[in-house]
């Protein structure tokens, strides 16, 4: 547990890490900062993990084991860390002028090493707006992080401290933060709403892998095995994608699958042959330059060619065509999506709903995500909506409102809740639980006036195929008690009552401004 300052509450430990850390940064935009403090943390984590091991094949020198041979370590998915980079070199190097090039030397040195990290690992430590002294100071606070020998705990404290992180630096980088990082309460939404238990999990814009880290976070949650997931994922900018390998192997989840190209996930498709379990994924919102005219006889658009100018179904139909034959998806998009006519958009949601792909539609307040205020929804797929997982809802889809829910971190930002076991009190599992029980065949569902409603695709049909969650679940309950009469009249009065204030008020200025009128002649 943190120290406590004085009389102040106590601090979770990455919360103090990170007011420190900022402080260390001084001159330098929280874009570039990241690489550094994010890079530092992942490589005391590897040197954490490479030591453990090294103390143990140490003690067993006597019956053979060689600490200093780079296969023991690939026998056991350990990263080999060389002398000039173990964490314990730089620490006594932390205080020389040269500390930056000794650290990218290290980075260097350990990609030598690991061939799955070659390309990964930041090489920013010797430019000349960080501070060599800062640098150290840095590398000081980072190596008191995970203290005790033991890999697990390491990992875990190093990998909660490297998430918070890279929260922190999104809300630092607002409007660019939001191209690498989906907000955690979003991304926890999306994997409770699936339960992705078993199976292969694919994000094909997959910014810092924080679907694939929650996914298995889920499972050992909820006590299934985390080697029963497989990861697949795709990601068009090198540096975010840098950091999702990092973010990934930190966890000690297999990122071989995680694939990068500059091209992105519509012209190079990095899984061409894949049919995934899962999709969980938060494509950028009304994308116009996505290639569409290179691509309008693609064998992805069976249910109606997107327009050029906004990927939204495009992305759509790609997730669907990477589906297995009882695959899900959730995935988001800007909510103009739901109603959307133009360029033939209209007429691909009627057919994805009409092929009865459509399972869940859930409207998200404002202010969640960092770099856009569109209004945004999450998308519910399935492949197959009459299997004997769940109950058979091919005739219908479930509309969400969850618009009032979450509360505001900042002036510009808002979170739902996810710490209360009263699902009433915790976003998060109101919203999930509602879906689960309406697609579980046990399942208590009923329908909540204002929040949620089971509907009829025939009543979508005659609704034009407009999937807003408001035009179907209707006002709250105590809404539908409103006494027009009775507010109009109380409103009358008080605007009334308004008027001879300001005539008051009025008269007042009128005498004072005559008063000072007078003096002055």
């Amino acid at each position: 547990m943190a120290k406590k300052n004085g009389n102040m509450a106590e601090e979770p430990l990455e919360k103090q890490l990170w007011k420190t850390a900022d402080k260390l940064r001084k001159n330098i935009d929280a874009a570039e900062y990241k690489h550094i403090a994010l890079g530092l943390i992942f490589l005391k984590y590897i040197s954490d993990a490479f030591e453990e091991l090294y103390a143990k094949l140490k003690a067993e020198e006597a019956n053979g084991a060689d600490p200093e041979d780079i296969d023991e370590y690939k026998a056991e998915n350990v990263f080999f860390v060389p002398k000039e980079a173990r964490w314990e070199y730089l620490k006594s190097q932390a205080k020389q002028p040269t500390i930056g090039k000794t650290v990218d030397a290290a980075m260097d040195a350990i990609e030598k090493e690991n061939s799955s990290l070659k390309g990964v690992l930041p090489k920013v430590f010797a430019r000349q707006n960080l501070d060599p002294t800062s640098l150290g100071e840095l590398i000081d606070l980072i190596g008191n992080i995970a203290l005790g020998d033991a890999k697990a705990r390491s990992a875990d404290v190093l990998g909660h401290v490297f998430e918070y992180f890279l929260g922190e630096f999104a809300l630092a980088e607002g409007k660019k933060g939001g191209q690498f990082y989906t907000p955690r309460s979003v991304v926890e939404l999306l994997v409770e709403m699936l339960e992705p238990y078993k199976g292969r999990v694919l994000d094909p814009c997959c910014g810092s892998g924080g679907m694939f880290v929650q996914s298995e976070k889920f499972v050992a949650d909820h006590q299934g095995r985390v080697n029963d997931i497989s990861i697949y994922g795709q990601e068009s900018n090198q540096t975010t994608w840098r950091l999702c390998k990092m973010n990934l192997a930190i966890r000690g989840i297999d990122s071989s699958q995680v694939k990068w190209n500059n091209e992105g996930s519509f012209l190079n498709d990095a899984h061409k042959d894949l049919k995934a379990d899962y999709i969980i994924a938060n494509p950028p919102f009304n994308v116009s330059d996505w290639g569409g005219d290179l691509l309008r006889k693609d064998g992805r658009w069976q249910y109606g060619v997107p327009p050029t100018g906004n990927a939204n179904f495009a992305w759509l139909q790609h997730f669907i065509y990477h589906l297995s034959p009882s695959g899900q998806a959730g995935v988001v998009l800007a909510k103009g999506a739901l109603t959307s006519k133009t360029s033939g958009e209209g007429e691909i949601r009627k057919s994805l709903i009409e092929a009865g792909l459509v399972d869940c539609i859930v409207n998200l307040p404002a202010k969640l995500f960092l770099n856009t205020q569109i209004p945004a929804a999450l998308w519910f797929l399935s492949r197959n909506r009459t299997n004997g997982k769940f109950r058979n809802r091919s005739e219908e889809i479930l509309f969400i409102d969850a618009r009032n829910l979450g509360h505001l971190i900042n002036r510009r930002t808002r979170e739902l809740s996810n710490g209360s076991e009263n699902p009433e009190d915790n976003d998060i599992a109101k919203i999930a639980n509602t879906y689960h029980n309406w697609r579980n065949p046990d399942g208590q569902y009923e329908d909540i006036p204002g929040f949620c409603a089971s509907v009829s695709i025939e009543r979508v049909k005659e609704l034009d195929y407009v999937l807003t969650p408001g035009r179907y679940v209707g006002l709250p309950d105590e809404e539908d008690d409103f006494n027009f009469n009775e507010r109009f009249i109380a409103l009358k009065a008080e605007f009334e009552a308004q008027l001879k204030e300001e005539e008051r008020l009025n008269k007042l200025i009128a005498e004072s401004l005559s008063k000072i009128t007078l003096k002055s002649e």
